[in-house]
C-alpha cells in the first residue's frame, strides 16, 4: 500500500521560514512528477510547486523566489523550503506524486496520482 507522509508544518511569523518534507512509502516501481499543492479556507486547492523525476522544478508565480522544491529519488522524498513567508501562504499543504506500481507496470498501465493527508502551515504574528 502506497502512502505519502508529510511533515514540517507549523506556526511561523511573517518573514520566517519552514521546510516541508514528503516521503512516499510502499512497493513502488517508479515515481514521475511530485509536488506540493495548498488549500486555504474557502479557496480552491492550488499548485505551489512541482518537480520532475529529472529534477526540473515548476513554481506558482506567487511563490517564485521564495520557495524551493527539491527531491531525493533514493529516498522517494521531496522537500519544500519556504522562506520569506507571508500571511497569505497560510493553508493546508498537500503532497502529490504520480506513482507507478509494479503490477501496473507489468501490464503497461500509467502512473496513478496519490495525495498526502496534508500539513497545516500558519503564518501569523
Amino acid at each position: 500500500q502506497v502512502q505519502l507522509v508529510e511533515s514540517g508544518g507549523g506556526l511561523v511569523q511573517p518573514g520566517g521560514s519552514l521546510r516541508l518534507s514528503c516521503a512516499a512509502s510502499g512497493t513502488i516501481a517508479s515515481i514521475n512528477d511530485m509536488g506540493w499543492y495548498r488549500q486555504a479556507p474557502g479557496k480552491q486547492r492550488e499548485l505551489v510547486a512541482t518537480i520532475t523525476d529529472g529534477g526540473r522544478p515548476n513554481y506558482a508565480d506567487s511563490v517564485k523566489g521564495r520557495f524551493t522544491i527539491s527531491r531525493d529519488n533514493a529516498k522517494n522524498t521531496i522537500y519544500l523550503q519556504m522562506n520569506s513567508l507571508k500571511p497569505e501562504d497560510t493553508a493546508v499543504y498537500y503532497c502529490y506524486a504520480e506513482i507507478l506500481l509494479p503490477e501496473h507496470e507489468r501490464v503497461g498501465r500509467r502512473a496513478t496520482a496519490y495525495w498526502g493527508q496534508g500539513t497545516q502551515v500558519t503564518v501569523s504574528s
